[in-house]
């Protein structure tokens, strides 16, 4: 096994293996993207910061989803 794995990838013949293409499941879109975070102060009603950490500890996260969903569906409408 340590003779194969030191055998570099151009020494490997892979002509008999067919090529994978991956699963629509399998492919995940952003993965690798990591949008620069801001810290910002935001005033918002006591009853809609009630709802939003009744989501749970990543409240703000999903808080931030709810705005990009509408920040992009709202570009669509212009």
């Amino acid at each position: 096994m340590e003779r194969l794995a030191a055998r570099p990838d151009s020494r490997i013949d892979f002509s008999d293996a067919p090529e994978r293409q991956p699963r629509p499941a399998e492919v995940e879109v952003g993965r690798f993207y990591r949008p620069i975070k801001q810290l910002v102060s935001l005033r918002v009603d006591a009853d809609v910061l009630h709802w939003f950490r009744g989501r749970g500890k990543k409240y703000q996260t999903y808080m931030n989803e709810v705005l990009r969903r509408e920040m992009q569906t709202s570009d669509r409408r212009q």
